[in-house]
């Protein structure tokens, strides 16, 4: 508004001067304000009058920047605009700005330079940037595209470490195909995995290095995919037919799965086999140690959680923690008490640490709780829980747990008949986040979540 008032003095002042018959010549530079003040007070007492400019519809830029030089009697020029006072432009006024081309120049890209642009540097801005930012930059050329098999643009992504995990779910409607979660961006991507027949339905049951480790439904047969690039691997049959009552853990040999890896199924009566993707093979070293407790209280969606060679599983009878060592093939137990009042509980880890996450149920309320295994004393501290306000909508309910995702950042798929809700954790934050619904793409019903797995996107990884 200040400017629009300077503006409206300026105008009745240059509409009197014209009016006027002095014989001198004034002139308005930007710096001379002083001169501007004197003549305003040596004509405050004349009545003003105003010329045609509508400028309460106008614009002040339009209006405040113009100085006319007075010489002989109706004689003007165009001089250099004066410059207003910076002030602050509404978001309409900058976009109509720039769509109307008052942008003073344009920035051009020389072909002459950016030809010449090292190819490596651009490798390593791309590996740098969002996993779902490289799928839309592929489409540019088919030397971009071909990235993906660049011996450089490996050793680029291997440098740079996801922040989160992503998920890789399976839904009750869309069984032969998954749904992929991006936390970053708190979006949804829509994957096919064709190569595996048709008639199986394949479920993700374990994950590392950027590879996710599927069972088919009826448990014959393991599969490895790279859910990003679509590399799928059936892996050789096995010896011992596999049962619904099993985990399976999977580990890399090295800082990538690049260095080969290990998948380990143990069944609840003990007996166990490990494949080594180096050697192609299924290994069967023998069951488990005679003062190992059994029947291990085991299924497939008990995911094991792997510290650097370490795989750790739950069981319920008697409550505790089995781990088995890949690098040396050592089995160990540990009678751990559940906390009371707990259902639907599943292992997890962050930074090395294992924790435990829970529905905790009493009376008519029921709780997502986090809990820390003391080193010491190898019992449950609890560390957070799920916000009360949140809490409230289990109040009264029969509310089902299942945890997608155990490496640092959680996926929890809460439900019951009347609610489908999924949430995020972050542990190291301690931070609670609701997850969109899971929309399939042309379609409007939100998708229930029937199990999955976390895993850390990689471009790179080879089944």
């Amino acid at each position: 508004m200040e400017g629009v008032a300077m503006l409206k003095q300026l105008i009745g002042q240059l509409q009197q001067l014209l009016d006027s018959s002095h014989s001198h010549s004034l002139i308005l530079q930007p710096s001379n304000h002083t001169l501007f003040f004197q003549q305003q007070q040596q004509h405050q007492q004349q009545q003003t009058r105003w010329t045609s400019f509508d400028v309460e519809d106008s614009s002040v830029d339009d209006f405040c920047g113009l100085v006319v030089t007075a010489g002989k009697s109706g004689s003007f020029r165009m001089s250099e605009p004066v410059k207003s006072p910076p002030t602050k432009k509404s978001r309409r006024d900058r976009s109509r700005g720039k769509s109307s081309g008052r942008s003073c120049s344009t920035e051009v890209m020389e072909q002459e330079i950016w030809k010449d642009f090292p190819e490596d540097l651009f490798e390593a801005v791309i590996a740098r940037l969002p996993i779902a930012t490289f799928f839309r930059f592929r489409s540019v050329c088919r030397k971009w595209n071909s990235m993906l098999s660049s011996q450089s643009f490996s050793q680029y992504c291997t440098q740079v470490t996801q922040a989160n995990p992503w998920f890789y779910t399976i839904t009750h409607e869309n069984v032969n195909s998954g749904a992929m979660y991006d936390p970053s961006l708190k979006k949804w991507h829509h994957p096919t995995i064709s190569t595996p027949p048709t008639k199986l339905i394949v479920l993700p049951v374990a994950s590392a290095g950027g590879l996710v480790c599927f069972l088919d439904i009826g448990h014959r047969n393991f599969f490895v995919c790279n859910p990003l690039t679509q590399s799928f691997r059936e892996l050789p049959a096995r010896s011992v037919k596999v049962w619904s009552r099993v985990a399976v853990g999977m580990t890399i040999n090295g800082n990538s799965a690049g260095s080969g890896y290990k998948i380990l199924w143990v069944g609840c009566d003990g007996e166990y086999e490990v494949y080594d993707s180096v050697r192609n093979s299924w290994i069967r070293p023998g069951n488990m140690p005679a003062g190992m407790k059994l029947p291990l209280s085991l299924n497939f969606r008990s995911q094991a959680v792997s510290i650097d060679s370490m795989l750790y599983f739950m069981r319920s009878d008697p409550e505790g923690i089995v781990s088995y060592d890949m690098a040396t093939g050592v089995w160990k137990q540990y009678i751990i008490p559940a906390p009371l009042h707990l259902t639907d509980h599943t292992l997890a880890e962050c930074d090395g640490q294992i924790m435990l996450v829970g529905l905790l149920t009493k009376n008519a309320a029921t709780c997502v709780c986090i809990w820390e295994l003391q080193k010491m004393t190898l019992l449950w501290k609890e560390v957070d829980r799920m916000p009360n306000i949140w809490c409230l909508d289990f109040y009264g309910k029969h509310v089902r747990m299942t945890c997608l995702g155990n490496k640092g950042l959680l996926m929890l798929s809460l439900r019951s008949k009347q609610m489908n809700r999924l949430v995020t954790y972050n542990i190291a934050r301690k931070e609670w986040l609701k997850v969109p619904g899971c929309v399939v793409p042309r379609g409007r019903k939100r998708q229930w979540i029937a199990c999955g797995t976390a895993f850390h996107p990689c471009l790179t990884a080879v089944a």
